[in-house]
């Protein structure tokens, strides 16, 4: 049974979320500018969120593209801040629905996981198996079909706001990765395929996330 999304697109703009929302994004990070700057007039951004959200005015701004090596060279685009709320915002909303579907054994940008209980684990393992095989998904996050990844959400997600301001983050990502995708064809495909929209931008909250439902619930 799919295990459906039972939080509304009004409980998402809610004060209590944004707030909640807001923090969240702000960990670690409220001494840099642009988070100290949103910090400085909170209560007036929130609401100015809150409103835009509510009346599905809000539009995602641009992005803050630089590289990075580590160790591999990997491009990262920062959104703004205030779209860095939104984003978190969202996921407050969404993952739980999605969460108890992952295999246990995945790490990545999941609440009691990360990198250090990932560790952990691979020391375990590694003293009951003599043999490890590292693998790498080639061009995984530019690759991202925006249409199949829509409809792995959309199963679980019913309320309509919610899946339009989906489309709205989906959308003011297209683009940032074309360079570092090159196109492969697959069974079924036909030279429309080339055009459809991929890629999530790294950097992105909901980029990690929907990556792990592109991930584990694409065969489902």
């Amino acid at each position: 049974m799919i295990t459906q999304v039972d939080k509304s697109y009004a409980e998402l703009h809610a004060w209590s979320n944004l707030y909640w929302a807001y923090r969240k994004a702000a960990k670690g990070k409220r001494s840099r500018g642009p988070a100290a700057a949103f910090e400085f007039r909170l209560e007036d951004n929130l609401i100015a969120l809150r409103d835009e959200l509510a009346s599905e005015t809000y539009r995602p701004g641009g992005y803050v593209n630089f590289t990075i090596h580590e160790p591999k060279q990997r491009l990262i685009s920062a959104a703004p801040f205030r779209d860095r709320v939104v984003h978190h915002a969202l996921c407050n909303m969404i993952e739980p629905a999605f969460e108890r579907s992952f295999i246990y054994h995945s790490y990545a940008n999941r609440v009691g996981k990360g990198t250090h209980r990932a560790l952990d684990q691979c020391q375990q393992w590694m003293a009951r198996y003599r043999y490890v095989l590292p693998c790498d998904v080639k061009q995984f996050f530019p690759s991202i079909d925006h249409a199949i990844l829509q409809r792995i959400l959309f199963r679980r997600i019913q309320d309509g706001p919610m899946r339009r301001l989906i489309r709205q983050i989906l959308t003011s990502g297209v683009g940032v990765l074309d360079e570092a995708y090159e196109m492969v064809y697959f069974p079924g495909d036909n030279l429309l395929a080339a055009t459809r929209p991929r890629g999530l931008p790294i950097g992105n909250l909901t980029s990690q996330f929907w990556a792990n439902c592109y991930t584990w619930l694409c065969h489902r």
